[in-house]
């Protein structure tokens, strides 16, 4: 196999450098899907290069030989790589496909419990207020997804700022956010390298959120203010809500009032003017996420010719 397919190996760590400063130059929303997809596509290619990585050395055993009809002289003088290559390949692959099926269960069973919470929150509408004296607001995923807010932080804030906390939060529920940062989570499983990527990603959500507030109160001073405020009354209560302390603590349920996000960053991000869409960012994006497709998908048909080739020799 030629070196070529070694680069949706590498190509990850590029994308973990560059997506910080992709979060903070493109519009949120762009960025969120942009991320999230790039995430996707370039753990699929991780993980495909190393089930071929390992494949291509396996078809080298006498036994799979035998088994697939193969010329051993065929693939004794094919591209391959060498016996450890594939061994350490193999054992990432296997721990990659281990990760992302214990973070799929874990995240499907807390989409349920959250489905199950938000169908059991009083009343019938998208926002329910609490009792609860603790300063807190979020996002429960669910069909559909529903808002809960505090007396505490009804409180904490101004009749303003609990416009851009609404406004915030609603474009949680109604963009569903929850299942970019799952997808970017589950890309991250299949690949550490990507945990920057993914980082990014909650971010991104959160910024979109803060972005649609601005934009609905068109005060962006207001939007800054109320996050701001919103976080520091927040940091008083308990970190994960009881009814929801797992969904939190796998990043399902969306808060607006700081987590997760860095609220310095996006404060500062609120107060400056906002990002404008950059075609060349977008595009020098999508050819990083080709190439490492393109590489991948020649890999595999490098190594199906080669064992069309060995079958028909042996024929």
């Amino acid at each position: 196999m030629h070196v070529v397919i070694y680069l949706p190996l590498v190509i990850p760590v590029v994308a973990a450098v560059t997506a910080r400063g992709l979060a903070d130059r493109l519009p949120p929303a762009a960025a969120s899907w942009l991320l999230a997809a790039s995430a996707l596509a370039l753990a699929l290619a991780s993980s495909s290069v190393l089930g071929l990585l390992a494949m291509s050395a396996l078809i080298r055993i006498p036994v799979v030989d035998a088994a697939g009809h193969l010329s051993r002289s065929v693939v004794a003088h094919g591209d391959g790589v060498s016996i450890p290559v594939a061994i350490v390949a193999g054992a990432l692959l296997a721990a990659a496909a281990t990760a992302v099926g214990k973070v799929t269960w874990r995240r499907v069973r807390a989409i349920a419990r959250a489905h199950r919470h938000a169908s059991g929150l009083p009343g019938a509408g998208e926002v329910v207020v609490t009792e609860d004296t603790a300063a807190d607001a979020y996002t429960v995923p669910g069909w559909p997804c529903r808002i809960v807010i505090t007396q505490g932080m009804l409180r904490a804030l101004s009749a303003a700022e609990r416009g851009v906390l609404l406004a915030h939060e609603r474009t949680h529920a109604r963009n569903a956010h929850y299942l970019f940062s799952m997808a970017a989570r589950l890309a991250a499983a299949a690949n550490p390298l990507l945990h920057p990527v993914a980082a990014e990603v909650g971010y991104a959500v959160e910024r979109w959120a803060d972005e649609r507030a601005a934009a609905e109160t068109g005060d962006r001073a207001l939007t800054a203010r109320a996050i701001a405020r919103a976080a520091l009354a927040s940091s008083a209560a308990p970190p994960e809500r009881a009814a929801g302390a797992e969904t939190a603590a796998l990043g399902l349920i969306a808060r607006g009032q700081g987590r997760p996000g860095p609220v310095p960053r996006r404060v500062a991000a609120l107060l400056a003017p906002p990002p404008g869409l950059s075609p060349l960012l977008i595009a020098a994006a999508i050819v990083l996420v080709a190439v490492s497709g393109v590489c991948a998908v020649e890999a595999a048909r490098d190594l199906h010719q080669l064992i069309e080739l060995a079958q028909g020799q042996s024929a």
